[in-house]
């Protein structure tokens, strides 16, 4: 179960996060201005404000559906986006592709962590492994396919949903999570000060990690590089964060969460300013421990969440991931209006900046998990059905 839920991660995740690899070219066929590139990237993501509620409309109601239509949904606007000729229809693709996005990461991530035995750091890393991969290879996939047969052959790459769509709905559970017994809000304000941490630092972490996917394409395409290789640029970083995902959620048993994020911010802060001034080889090679560094961190935010709403935990991976993405990805669009003045370069020299406050942050994120609350309790026929999927 845990692994087609990986898979259905990378395909959700690779439809709805390859539009950076071919950003280049959707600005030129649609006559769009270098300072659009950071609003339509920000836009994509700005739905993903809204996972909060899908996370606690998944604490609540059928899991299946919402993981299976948002599957279905992220693939379509994925298709759709080849076929937009004019910016109004491009909107709507990246509309059907942010709100299917929201419904599909909540239940999923919470039906993931209810099947981990232990503190969940190993299943949790390989979900988030599933979709680093879709998000790092499709970018190099639709810049390949756009190359070869032009835009209007995206929709090739939606097709590997269909046979998967079926095995979701048959095997996924209705619930994955009993249902939770405190208010969503009552729980937020009881977590406190250590969750508005995670979501800061989360938000910060995003605003670098969007920042990147979004300019150095362009920035690569300013300095006479191929489309293809600049999408390669953000697909190294984003498979290599494989190796941080899995490596961080061994260590994190021996060293504790809070340092492990610690040491990668500062990592990742350091390899990005390295990157832009680096050339030739060292641009990929940066680029990949960029990747390692960054992805490190996610696994382990999305558990501090979880564990600081333990009756709503969908609602603690919404906050964890998709309500930090949109607050991030509110930034890069904003930043990204001083692309024409500063070129691709000097607005990624602002995602350096934001790495000093993300590292003071770091050391405000909650120690340790706390003891269990649940664990004791009966099983429910929700968690048995889950259970035996």
């Amino acid at each position: 179960m845990i692994g087609l839920l990986a898979w259905a991660h990378f395909l959700n995740d690779g439809a709805a996060n390859y539009l950076p690899g071919i950003l280049p070219a959707l600005l030129a066929a649609l006559a769009l201005p270098l300072r659009d590139a950071g609003i339509l990237v920000g836009f994509l993501i700005a739905f993903q404000a809204l996972q909060p509620f899908a996370g606690i409309l998944a604490d609540r109601s059928n899991a299946r559906v919402m993981i299976t239509l948002g599957l279905a949904g992220s693939s379509l606007g994925a298709a759709w986006i080849g076929w937009a000729s004019n910016a109004q229809a491009l909107i709507g693709a990246l509309v059907v592709i942010g709100i299917c996005n929201t419904l599909f990461h909540p239940p999923a991530l919470t039906g993931v962590r209810r099947l981990a035995a232990g503190s969940g750091e190993n299943a949790t890393a390989v979900f988030l492994v599933g979709g680093e991969v879709g998000r790092g290879l499709w970018p190099l996939l639709a810049g390949i396919v756009v190359t070869a047969w032009g835009l209007h052959a995206l929709w090739v790459l939606a097709l590997a949903a269909i046979p998967t769509l079926p095995l979701l709905w048959s095997r996924v559970p209705v619930r994955m999570h009993p249902a939770a017994r405190t208010g969503a809000w009552r729980g937020i304000r009881e977590a406190g000060q250590p969750l508005r941490m995670v979501i800061v630092y989360s938000a910060l972490r995003a605003t670098q990690i969007t920042g990147v996917s979004a300019f150095v394409p362009l920035l690569w395409e300013a300095r006479g590089g191929k489309l293809v290789a600049g999408a390669g640029l953000i697909t190294t970083m984003l498979v290599t964060g494989i190796i941080g995902n899995l490596g961080a959620a061994a260590l994190a048993r021996h060293w504790g969460r809070r340092p492990l994020v610690i040491v990668n911010t500062a990592a990742f802060t350091v390899l990005l300013a390295v990157f832009l001034l680096a050339s030739g080889i060292w641009l990929w090679i940066t680029m990949a421990l960029l990747g390692i560094a960054v992805f490190a961190t996610l696994s382990l935010t999305v558990l501090m969440c979880q564990d600081q709403l333990p009756r709503n935990p969908s609602l603690g991976s919404g906050l964890a991931l998709g309500f930090s993405n949109a607050l991030g990805a509110g930034l890069v669009a904003a930043l990204g209006l001083l692309a024409p003045l500063w070129g691709p370069e000097g607005v990624l020299w602002t995602f350096v900046v934001c790495g000093a406050p993300a590292f003071l942050f770091a050391f405000a994120l909650p120690a340790d998990a706390p003891p269990p609350t649940t664990h004791h309790s009966p099983p429910t026929t929700a968690t048995q059905s889950l259970s035996s999927s």
